[in-house]
């Protein structure tokens, strides 16, 4: 699906939508996918469908995003019990396995990543995780992507290794990420449209839990593996888990 540049000047554009030749629209597509998998959870905060035409023409809150494209402020909390895969044996439900976890740190800020189109800590935390689970993209049924602005995803599925750079918005377009698609992304309707306390990491983790339990809203079929991905201090780290329904072999 071709994205359209929109009318953004070329010296206005952010570096990374500029970079890759694409307008507003790419950041658009992210809120309207995870409206779709909101809409089948009944504890997402913002479940109406929407369209790229409706997020585009919201409030602006700080160029270029508008109101939908930023994650909304909640009361929320969360938790997880860790135990040993042979202590967890004894549980009541099956449990799910840490397969493999990866982080990283890069840059102090921002204004400071060598390349303001991927982020080193995003790639190492990933490659990190990939490695010590043993398996490949291939093998993944479920993606969790922290999300509290609409551009995040965009960079998590690139630099995670998910599609080559510049080709998330294009990956989104086409419904691969949205319910029905090869690689169902933010699930519960992520960061943008389920709920934010400010440690939206616990929520991400828990849908990753609970898709490969079979308990989530927005059920996937099949899932038996789930790449869970957090970020920290404003793209300065990054975590990265990847859960499994079965122990490691």
């Amino acid at each position: 699906m071709e994205q359209v540049r929109g009318t953004i000047p070329a010296s206005r554009r952010p570096r990374y939508l500029h970079q890759y030749g694409l307008g507003r629209e790419a950041l658009a597509e992210v809120v309207v996918a995870q409206r779709k998998w909101a809409n089948r959870n009944p504890r997402a905060l913002y479940r109406d469908l929407t369209t790229v035409e409706e997020v585009l023409s919201a409030r602006m809150i700080a160029y270029p995003f508008t109101l939908p494209m930023c994650c909304p402020l909640t009361d929320g909390a969360g938790a997880l019990i860790v135990v040993s895969a042979e202590r967890a044996r004894d549980f009541p439900r099956k449990p799910v396995y840490v397969i493999g976890s990866g982080e990283s740190s890069a840059s102090p800020l921002i204004s400071q990543m060598p390349d303001l189109c991927s982020s080193g800590a995003f790639r190492r935390s990933g490659t990190e995780a990939f490695r010590s689970a043993g398996i490949s993209h291939d093998d993944v049924d479920h993606v969790m992507l922290y999300d509290a602005f609409a551009h995040l995803p965009l960079y998590a599925l690139e630099d995670l290794g998910f599609c080559a750079p510049g080709e998330a918005a294009h990956l989104i377009a086409s419904g691969a990420t949205s319910p029905g698609g090869h690689l169902p992304v933010n699930t519960n309707g992520g960061g943008l449209c389920y709920t934010h306390s400010g440690m939206y990491g616990m929520f991400a983790m828990q849908e990753s839990i609970r898709q490969l339990r079979g308990t989530a809203a927005a059920q996937v079929d099949g899932a038996r593996i789930s790449v869970c991905h957090g970020v920290g201090g404003m793209f300065t780290s990054a975590g990265t888990l990847i859960f499994s329904n079965e122990p490691v072999s």
